[in-house]
């Protein structure tokens, strides 16, 4: 995005007033024009990652890379056009290997990673050979060699997460394996490697190891890897692999590939590195070329122990799995601050594990009986959803679901068989249930609805949210901390043109949704409830239509 555009983009909210104003008649119906389309340098814009707002701030361990979001008033009210040439996006699973040209504006992926067989232009499409800076023959091989020292296949590992991933085609890689990859790079240089994973259709978000824990609970992933993401483990006395220990299940595999391992003029941090490692007790498994393989103890931690990092147990008062603008700690998380059993190996295998209740649904109330009775209830609703109000799940219009409020994952279980991917979001000020959800052997976030997401324009196929008002609410009371106008911008700017959302929530809410939705340009209809459900919702259903900047608003 062009400086003058950024500027033009802050400009054009100029007086708060003026923005309460024009939510408040949106709110109410009282708006006939669709709310305007953003500047034509703003389609690639993620408010909470703009590099002209963040650039200003400390670079002490890439702080300024990490989110800093700006307040609701000093953003414009007005939706994200696609850029010119936008098309329809290739359907999954050929969208693995190809996507449009024109909905990626950027060539600097292509150019600059050209003969590392990243990707390739191929007349109006980009396609994607599967290469990588430390895979050049594609990761198939890659993964191959892994698996003589990693259960690959057969359900054991079904969660990982690929740090600083490229264009994500490891995790697109391993998906025929039935692991379910997370990939994550900051925004970054070389434009947008996040971008083309989603477009690919393959789970990714935005995000940067800095100062603050990964919004990720504790003992989440079964298998972490890196692959040249240049994150300096050993650094700050070890801070940096004492997170990525938070979030790797006991019994589970790291996997760094790149500097430092055997690297030419990095002995000492490669020692470093082991030492680190081996202060943990991870077992080494193999060092193979520039490739290392870790595995975590299953038990507890082998500290306190001699080790020259000054590695510590975390105490009782830390939850391991509170992660949301939460500082890093430099403290190792001990597997009795987890709930139940949760070492790989011990848990059930997928698929197995999806409907198993993990002793960490008692974070809730009842939590293993609300599990079954979740679990049942979106089955259901699934159905309806389906069979009654034609919403193309399982068809491969719809490839990136997103559930802004998923609790245990309940929808993104009854999704499993379908071909998709779901992002599952736990609203930051709601129990956090997040390790739920990986236990069942499903990815998501923590994040709060009064922010932006992290992620690009036109990243979702299907929206999905239960209790939208929720979201907005200060938990146990009725006063908003932000407005529903805002968070259906913010729906709008993740959503694909022709995408779907589906909102449910009391009769009075879905009025004021709909009304929204008119100035948000999406078509919606209001349905009923599935018959077998209680309560008074309503569902509306609804879809972003396909426009596009006039010529006369460049």
């Amino acid at each position: 995005m062009a400086a003058s555009g950024r500027q033009a983009l802050l400009l054009s909210t100029s007086d708060p007033r003026q923005r309460h104003r024009l939510v408040a008649l949106v709110e109410m119906g009282h708006h006939y024009q669709p709310i305007e389309a953003c500047p034509a340098d703003s389609v690639d814009h993620m408010p909470c990652e703009d590099p002209r707002r963040n650039s200003q701030l400390s670079r002490e361990m890439n702080f300024y890379r990490e989110r800093h979001c700006p307040l609701p008033d000093e953003m414009p009210l007005c939706l994200i056009p696609p850029p010119p040439g936008y098309k329809i996006p290739v359907q999954w699973p050929e969208s693995l290997h190809k996507i449009w040209h024109s909905n990626m504006p950027h060539n600097k992926i292509a150019d600059r990673k050209g003969h590392q067989g990243w990707m390739k232009e191929q007349g109006p499409y980009f396609i994607f050979p599967g290469g990588g800076t430390m895979f050049p023959d594609g990761a198939a091989p890659y993964i191959e060699k892994l698996s003589q020292y990693i259960p690959i296949s057969g359900g054991t590992l079904r969660t990982a997460l690929d740090m600083g991933c490229g264009v994500a085609s490891f995790g697109g890689s391993l998906l025929s394996e039935g692991i379910l990859t997370l990939s994550f790079a900051p925004r970054d240089s070389h434009k947008a490697q996040i971008q083309f994973a989603l477009e690919r259709g393959i789970p990714a978000f935005v995000l940067m190891l800095g100062t603050r824990r990964l919004p990720f609970p504790a003992f989440a992933f079964d298998f972490i890897h890196c692959s040249r993401c240049l994150i300096p483990f050993t650094a700050y006395n070890a801070t940096y692999f004492i997170e990525v220990d938070r979030l790797l299940r006991p019994g589970g595999y790291l996997v760094i590939s790149g500097p430092p391992v055997q690297w030419p003029k990095q002995d000492k941090e490669w020692a470093d590195l082991q030492a680190v490692a081996r202060g943990l007790c991870y077992e080494l498994i193999a060092v193979d070329g520039n490739t290392v393989i870790w595995k975590k103890p299953d038990g507890d931690s082998c500290l306190p122990n001699q080790n020259e990092f000054g590695l510590e147990l975390c105490d009782e008062s830390n939850d391991p799995s509170d992660a949301w603008y939460v500082k890093l700690k430099r403290c190792v998380t001990t597997t009795s601050s987890v709930n139940g059993e949760s070492a790989v190996g011990t848990i059930p295998k997928w698929p197995d594990r999806l409907t198993t209740a993990p002793s960490r649904a008692l974070v809730t109330k009842n939590g293993i009986d609300l599990f079954e009775a979740d679990t049942k209830r979106w089955a259901r609703r699934v159905a309806y959803y389906k069979n009654v109000l034609n919403v193309k799940l399982g068809s491969p219009a719809i490839r990136n679901v997103m559930d802004m409020n998923a609790f245990f994952g309940g929808f993104a279980a009854a999704l499993a068989s379908d071909p998709v991917w779901v992002m599952n979001v736990i609203p930051a000020r709601k129990p956090l249930t997040l390790g739920v959800i990986y236990d069942r052997g499903l990815i998501g976030v923590y994040h709060d609805w009064c922010e932006p997401f992290s992620t690009y324009p036109r990243s979702y196929d299907l929206i999905h949210v239960a209790g939208i008002e929720s979201l907005i609410k200060l938990p146990g009371s009725s006063k908003s901390r932000c407005n529903l106008v805002d968070l259906m911008v913010e729906i709008d700017r993740m959503l694909r043109p022709e995408g779907t959302v589906l909102i449910r929530d009391s009769p009075e809410v879905i009025d004021k949704v709909a009304r929204i939705a008119h100035a948000v340009r999406w078509s919606a209809t209001i349905h009923d409830k599935e018959p077998e459900s209680h309560g008074r919702e309503k569902i509306l259903v609804a879809t972003k239509t396909f426009w596009q900047l006039t010529s006369a608003s460049h």
